[in-house]
């Protein structure tokens, strides 16, 4: 699989069942067991999050990356909802449905407060939990995080996405612009998305966020990286803050780089991760 191309995302992958949803995941590599959860932009998918870090990480360990329930290849499901709790239940139910009851967790964005959200609800299940650019905390949402989840499909629109996710302003190409176009135009996809985060989005980010209790409740060694030019989820107001209540975290500040550090820092977030993971 390419690590520079979004084509054939649903080819790349598989299908499973999961509580009646057929939800679209990837899975590579030998080992201990990181479960990958993708963030909430316009288009993404967990091979668009994560396809720059699967290879590495799965020459170490197993690595599964699932579509979330409204996102790419998995729909919503009968119930309809998309929320904390429903995205937690779905991560679980995917690793009991593949048989797997331990594994450590990495989530971008979104996907990180359903990882910490997973360490509160089933704490024996998660081990080591590494987040990225993380949601979790109450508070108003940020700017910069309303106006991405206002999306509707344009090709200016897409290109003012990327333009908040990155810092490196030469991501922003034509190309990355007319794929991830192209993906948040999917038959389903822009229903979906529309339905997922209508304004006032308030409610959204609050409903993402963790109680202090619940923060103080995660005994796993918890990994924090976020950019320090992020434009949709400060670090000052979230990853910084998150130190005050987790008990057991670290906290890694990337210069130059905006809310993709999979993709502006590669190299430094793998070799974070390394260690982290493999550290026992």
């Amino acid at each position: 699989m390419s690590n520079n191309s979004f084509e054939n995302d649903l080819e790349a992958g598989q299908y499973i069942d999961v509580a009646g949803v057929k939800t679209h995941y990837h899975d590579a590599g030998e080992g201990p067991v990181i479960l990958l959860v993708h963030g909430s932009g316009p288009g993404v998918s967990a091979w668009a999050n994560w396809r720059g870090v699967i290879p590495s990480l799965s020459e170490k360990f197993r690595v599964i990356a699932h579509d979330q329930l409204g996102f790419n290849g998995t729909p919503v499901g009968t119930s309809g909802r998309t929320d904390r709790a429903s995205w937690t239940e779905h991560a679980f139910g995917l690793m009991d449905a593949l048989g797997i009851d331990h594994f450590s967790v990495l989530g971008n964005s979104m996907g990180g407060s359903v990882a910490l959200s997973m360490a509160t609800a089933r704490p024996e299940s998660v081990g080591r939990i590494a987040v990225m650019g993380t949601m979790g905390l109450p508070g108003p949402v940020p700017p910069g995080l309303d106006e991405l989840w206002g999306y509707t499909p344009s090709e200016q629109n897409m290109r003012r996405a990327i333009e908040l996710l990155a810092y490196d302003q030469t991501i922003n190409t034509p190309e990355l612009v007319r794929l991830r176009l192209a993906a948040s135009m999917a038959p389903g996809a822009d229903e979906a998305w529309q339905a997922m985060f209508p304004a006032p989005r308030q409610r959204w980010w609050d409903d993402l966020a963790l109680t202090p209790d619940e923060l103080r409740s995660i005994r796993q060694p918890t990994l924090m990286i976020h950019g320090l030019q992020d434009a949709v989820i400060p670090f000052r107001e979230t990853s910084l803050r998150l130190l005050d209540f987790l008990p057991d975290a670290r906290l890694h500040v990337l210069g130059e780089c905006g809310h993709w550090v999979q993709i502006e820092q590669t190299a430094a977030f793998l070799h974070l991760l390394m260690g982290f993971y493999g550290d026992k």
